[in-house]
């Protein structure tokens, strides 16, 4: 149906405030702008799944398609003018599986967690990013494996580790990660990423450039521990890593998720 010259007239006004709407937003509104790169951030990770799902898909579900998710999201930092610096990545066992740990703050972590992601890395996530569209497929084909936290009487949701802080700390670790190295006498291989407060802050919406400290830890040995070494072993790391939280937040250089590396096989 042709629509009648006066509404041409008023869809051409919308068009022309909204021209002029946006970039006011954006340069006089710090908390525009945090919504518009927070929008785009997600809805660039969505595209981006889009284009790596065919890919993907040549092979099937399998850990190696980790890498072509990896080499898709690296540019990322750029586009926000975000510096990740890495260091320790030689503390990663060479040839023996291990569990790692790292702090979680919010969805900025896949940023310096895509630095510094080992090889045959199979990452943990909660069951409800499989349903998060494009996303959750890509993240499927690439061997993510989903808990559901809800179902406490499941033996795996125990794997189920921590949420996130936004508020420049570190909260206190749930246990299930430490369980899991436990219990395959593996090592865990801590992970430190500096606070996002001199560039991001969910409560204050102010998203900028900025800088990011990724710190890998020597590993820590569970050979010989059992379940009741549980909990002073998740005290013990969680300690170390505070403590190196601390060191490279500071003077805005710049809280568990967890991945597992099985050997072998994928």
């Amino acid at each position: 149906m042709d629509l009648w010259p006066g509404a041409w007239m008023l869809l051409l006004l919308l068009f022309l405030l909204l021209l002029f709407l946006l970039p006011t937003l954006w340069f006089c509104s710090p908390s525009a702008k945090y919504f518009f790169k927070m929008a785009f951030y997600n809805g660039w990770i969505l595209f981006l799944a889009v284009l790596a799902i065919p890919v993907c898909a040549v092979r099937g579900r399998n850990v190696e398609n980790m890498k072509i998710l990896r080499l898709m999201l690296l540019h990322i930092k750029y586009l926000y003018g975000i510096r990740v610096e890495v260091r320790g990545a030689h503390h990663f066992p060479p040839s023996q599986p291990y569990v790692v740990v790292s702090n979680h703050q919010s969805s900025l972590d896949l940023l310096g967690m895509m630095e510094v992601l080992p090889g045959r890395c199979v990452p943990i996530a909660k069951r409800e990013l499989l349903w998060a569209g494009s996303a959750g497929l890509a993240c499927w084909l690439a061997g993510v494996i989903f808990i559901d936290r809800k179902r406490t009487g499941d033996a795996i949701s125990v794997m189920s580790e921590g949420t996130r802080n936004h508020n420049g700390s570190m909260l206190p670790f749930k246990r299930g990660a430490f369980h899991l190295a436990v219990q395959a006498q593996v090592p865990i291989v801590p992970i430190v990423m500096s606070s996002y407060q001199d560039f991001y802050c969910k409560k204050e919406r102010r998203f900028t450039s900025g800088q990011c400290q990724v710190r890998v830890l020597p590993p820590v040995p569970t050979e010989g521990l059992t379940p009741d070494d549980v909990p002073a072993l998740a005290d013990r790391v969680r300690h170390s890593m505070l403590t190196v939280f601390r060191e490279i937040s500071t003077d805005g250089r710049g809280g568990g998720d967890y991945l597992k590396k099985p050997g072998g096989g994928g």
